[in-house]
């Protein structure tokens, strides 16, 4: 497994990567944090997202960060961070391959924002993920993310929803790095 930062990641390269997963239960109010407080089993479906042509393309390291890792040639997992207008990181979009899972990528792309984050002096991550995705909440709490809000709407003009999500808000705040020579 090869962990990389690159400059651009593009649908392409991640076509031959399955990144669905199964969901067969979802998390539901109340959502007051700092963990899920109920899930409620569902009717198994699997969820797939379709990737747009172009993904991301960094233009500038000290704004944002694209870490992928990579295995025999195939993308196993990514993470796009970015500077966001109230000076948290933000991770945009976060993926492991389902043949890649539970061997610790998640937690190692975890670490290179985290990394990213605290160089540039920013003290929180802040990610969106829904209630369908309960294993990435349960994920995102295992690694020390609060659940701080969410967004019973933000999904609901999407025609193509099996089933009704809330977008779910979650935040680490992290220690910035020492200045060098501390």
């Amino acid at each position: 497994m090869r962990i990389e930062h690159v400059e651009k990641l593009t649908a392409a390269e991640l076509s031959g990567s399955d990144f669905s997963f199964d969901v067969e239960e979802e998390a539901v109010a109340p959502f007051d944090g700092p963990t899920l407080s109920r899930t409620v089993p569902v009717t198994r479906y699997t969820k797939r997202y379709e990737l747009e042509a172009d993904l991301v393309e960094t233009t500038d390291p000290a704004q944002s960060l694209i870490v992928v890792a990579r295995s025999d040639g195939q993308v196993a997992g990514y993470i796009l961070v970015s500077r966001a207008w109230n000076h948290c990181a933000q991770v945009d979009d976060f993926a492991v391959a389902r043949s890649h899972r539970r061997q610790g990528l998640a937690r190692a792309l975890m670490d290179e924002a985290v990394r990213w984050t605290r160089e540039r002096g920013l003290q929180t991550i802040r990610l969106e993920t829904q209630s369908n995705n309960v294993p990435a909440c349960r994920f995102y709490e295992r690694y020390g993310f609060r659940l701080g809000g969410f967004d019973r709407y933000l999904y609901s003009a999407i025609p193509s929803q099996p089933r009704p999500e809330v977008a779910l808000f979650w935040y680490l705040r992290v220690s910035p790095s020492p200045p060098s020579g501390s």
